[in-house]
């Protein structure tokens, strides 16, 4: 695909202005505060997944209302002390899915925490309780009243898993950084936003930004899936809205302060780049933007791993 968006010089410099709920600090306040309330009760439970080099756990922590939320747990078996970590959010529909998906980290001497993502991928986290996994049709589930919206529970874990991380004697505190690509950019620039306590924030095309940029410049899934409620609901515009804008990236990334690494695929139809560059050009901490001018959503693929080691080398000093 073309590029579609804005043209790349109009890109560096847009900032739209688009205005949070004058609530919104006090909605994930208290948000927080009442998951706060549940005791995190964060297991680790060592798995034999034939990777002698690497020391695996299945682990479950409470996130959103105390809902059990599982997650993956790997550390190089060598130990070493604290050592960084990486909590790693998923993309759209996916979930933790298998340890050996996730080396790269540990083979590059971090810890690193997987956080499945509620009602999606293989299951191992329900949502609603007694209903299990679903492909499509998150980004809409209990949209017209903010306190239900699904993003509500799943930012909610986001930042708890932080907190799960935090209990292990591998993890040194004052090393710890979120990672993720679309939904799991998403994640990682909301929970950025929402803790003033991590060392960096891998921000990779990041879905769930810009909401209304989006559903009015492409007709890709899943923002489609906004449009297509909408067509069907035509009186409910407003009300669809206003609850986004409790979950809108633009907002969370205003209050970034971390080290942020964003990037950014010039011709992605599925997060087009200017709401990519809307939330960037908001976010107030260090940050930097890794460009691929001719690729999608797949962004660097298999050549980001490298751009994201180097960057947490600087950042991080080691």
């Amino acid at each position: 695909m073309a590029q579609f968006d804005l043209p790349v010089e109009q890109l560096a410099a847009f900032n739209p202005s688009v205005a949070a709920p004058d609530d919104f600090d006090e909605f994930w306040r208290s948000t927080l505060a009442s998951a706060g309330e549940h005791d995190l009760g964060a297991t680790f439970t060592e798995v034999d997944v034939l990777l002698p080099e690497v020391r695996v756990y299945d682990v479950r922590f409470a996130g959103y209302a105390g809902q059990p939320v599982a997650a993956w747990f790997l550390t190089p078996a060598s130990g070493g002390g604290p050592r960084p970590c990486v909590v790693n959010f998923i993309g759209y529909g996916g979930g933790r899915g298998r340890p050996h998906e996730w080396l790269v980290w540990p083979a590059a001497g971090f810890s690193v925490l997987v956080m499945d993502s509620r009602g999606q991928g293989d299951g191992d986290t329900e949502d609603v309780p007694g209903v299990g996994v679903q492909h499509r049709g998150l980004i809409t589930r209990g949209v017209l009243n903010r306190d239900d919206y699904y993003y509500r529970r799943l930012f909610t874990d986001a930042v708890r898993a932080v907190d799960a991380a935090l209990t292990r004697p591998e993890v040194d505190p004052s090393r710890v950084v979120v990672a993720g690509a679309s939904q799991g950019g998403a994640l990682s620039q909301a929970v950025a936003g929402l803790r003033a306590d991590l060392a960096g924030a891998i921000v990779d095309v990041p879905f769930l930004t810009h909401f209304r940029r989006a559903t009015e410049i492409t007709d890709a899934y899943p923002y489609r899936e906004l449009s297509d409620m909408l067509q069907l609901n035509r009186d409910k515009v407003d009300d669809v809205f206003a609850t986004l804008s409790y979950f809108d990236g633009l907002h969370f990334a205003a209050r970034g302060t971390a080290p942020a690494l964003y990037t950014v695929g010039l011709m992605d139809a599925i997060c087009p780049p200017s709401t990519v560059y809307a939330a960037y050009n908001r976010y107030p901490g260090p940050k930097q933007i890794q460009v691929w001018p001719y690729n999608g959503h797949e962004s660097g693929a298999t050549f980001q791993p490298p751009v994201n080691l180097r960057w947490l080398r600087t950042v991080l000093g080691s």
